[in-house]
């Protein structure tokens, strides 16, 4: 399964079915579960953990150091969870000691050619990041969020589930759960519905969450007021405190 012109280290730990292409790196403290398949001419580097049936295509770099001008060459890491597909010139880096040592992306993902997730960043499952979208350091995607081609997301900025962004858009703000936003500067312009609907979100679901949306964007409320009025209304709609939770940790602000 492993090409006779790819180059594994021998400290690499890869599952008997894994697959390496030609030309590929592998190094040593890189673990590689069942059902992999890396094709050519990808760089992976440790410590690094791959799950199970990803695929990852050529020309990426995976683990590789961070650009990170305080790195100093600590053994952060980067994990890669089941099912991903990486496209082709992707590159993802490990972590920093001013973090937790520690990029993430979860299961389920959809990586675009030349997409870049930079150190610390920590994606959930089921994301789509479109062609050449660039993630900053310590940027945090929710669960089946959206990011089209060429969006730029600045450090620390946060991107809650659920939340579609336009392509060629600047996030300078944290976007809430559900948000559909684009634009530079960045600004929101409803509730994902369709996206909602495809996840088979009720009706009465997204009717209140349309409701939220015109609380926290449209009546004039701060956001500790908004919240308040978000809060009252999570008993009857579950759905609510997934938008909740992701205004209270909003860290640089709202995208407004």
């Amino acid at each position: 399964m492993i090409h006779p012109q790819a180059i594994v280290d021998p400290k690499a730990q890869l599952a008997s079915d894994v697959e390496v292409g030609p030309w590929s790196y592998i190094g040593p403290d890189v673990t590689i579960d069942s059902g992999t398949v890396i094709h050519s001419h990808v760089v992976i580097k440790g410590p690094c953990h791959i799950g199970k049936d990803n695929k990852i295509f050529q020309f990426s770099s995976v683990g590789e150091e961070c650009q990170d001008k305080k790195y100093r060459g600590e053994p952060t890491r980067l994990i890669i969870g089941d099912r991903n597909v990486i496209r082709e010139g992707c590159t993802l880096h490990r972590g920093t000691v001013q973090d937790e040592g520690l990029t993430e992306l979860g299961n389920d993902n959809l990586l675009m050619a030349y997409v870049h997730v930079a150190h610390d960043c920590r994606l959930g499952s089921n994301i789509i990041l479109a062609n050449t979208v660039g993630l900053a350091g310590h940027v945090k995607v929710g669960d089946w969020a959206i990011l089209g081609g060429m969006a730029g997301v600045h450090q620390f900025c946060s991107i809650g589930a659920h939340a579609m962004i336009g392509g060629c858009s600047l996030v300078l703000k944290d976007v809430p759960a559900y948000v559909m936003a684009s634009g530079n500067p960045l600004q929101p312009h409803g509730i994902n519905v369709e996206g909602l609907k495809r996840r088979k979100f009720s009706d009465d679901a997204l009717k209140t969450l349309r409701k939220a949306y015109k609380i926290v964007y449209r009546q004039g409320n701060t956001l500790d007021k908004a919240m308040d009025e978000l809060q009252s209304m999570t008993a009857d709609c579950p759905e609510i405190q997934l938008l909740l939770d992701s205004l209270q940790q909003a860290s640089r602000g709202i995208a407004r």
